[in-house]
């Protein structure tokens, strides 16, 4: 098992270099083919053993081959988060459809993590190609039906968090919520059923207070950015989801 968890390891952090790439040039409107990866200091071209996920950085010590100027620890820090989220997923399910499920949840938030955080803006292709996959792998874990329910679950979320922000705009006289968190729904919805989504809404509030506290505190900025939390409270539930529905059933009893 030892060899598997290390692929798993190794996966998530090839694909978290992926996405790290496809974000920032996404955000700088650059096409994510060309050009070639490279220093954005001394343009440098990097060569596929300066490209390595985490070896690189740290063989390289943070820092460009030729021009020696620091290289973004973001990249870094994403590769390592992701391949022990993908290690986290795999030793909660294995091999199964739900692992490929919480695989995508970790792209998806690694995605939104690294847009809005920086720019304030969930990017629409994330969420679209997020569904899409995610009713590929439905549709190939439980067919149409699967899809189906996948579906209305997600309108119910669209809708109560379209309704949520009305309220809220109303409420505090501006914006409370972007559209893109609003979509986001829609993709949490999708894998989880509206009680769990509910949850997952409530856990991600309860993680995102202690950050809106301070920056309200510290006025650095005067918005949230709300997705990562709800992102972050999707593959909390996601991951505990079977412990939680125990649990509800219990309390129902």
């Amino acid at each position: 098992m030892l060899y598997i968890y290390i692929l798993v390891f190794i996966t998530g952090t090839v694909l978290a270099s992926f996405i790290h790439v496809y974000v920032t040039r996404l955000i700088k409107g650059e096409s994510i083919v060309f050009p070639r990866s490279h220093c954005p200091n001394c343009n440098h071209v990097l060569r596929w053993y300066e490209l390595i996920p985490v070896i690189s950085y740290l063989a390289l010590k943070g820092r460009c081959s030729k021009c020696n100027s620091k290289i973004g620890i973001d990249s870094f820090l994403s590769e390592i988060f992701t391949g022990l989220a993908f290690l986290l997923v795999f030793i909660v399910y294995g091999f199964s459809y739900d692992t490929l499920l919480g695989f995508l949840i970790v792209l998806v938030l690694l995605s939104i993590f690294l847009s809005d955080f920086k720019e304030m803006i969930i990017l629409d292709s994330t969420i679209i190609v997020g569904i899409l996959l995610e009713y590929l792998i439905l549709y190939l874990d439980g067919g149409l039906r699967s899809v189906y329910h996948s579906f209305m679950y997600g309108v119910f979320a669209f809708v109560l968090m379209f309704l949520i922000k009305i309220l809220g705009d109303a409420i505090f006289k501006r914006e409370s919520l972007g559209g893109g968190d609003i979509k986001l729904a829609f993709f949490m919805g999708s894998i989880l059923p509206y009680n769990l989504f509910l949850i997952s809404i409530m856990i991600g509030s309860s993680i995102a207070l202690p950050y809106a506290l301070y920056i309200a505190y510290t006025k650095k900025r005067s918005e949230l950015a709300f997705g990562p939390f709800l992102a972050l409270g999707l593959l909390i539930v996601f991951l505990l989801k079977n412990d939680i529905i125990e649990l509800l059933e219990l309390l129902i009893k």
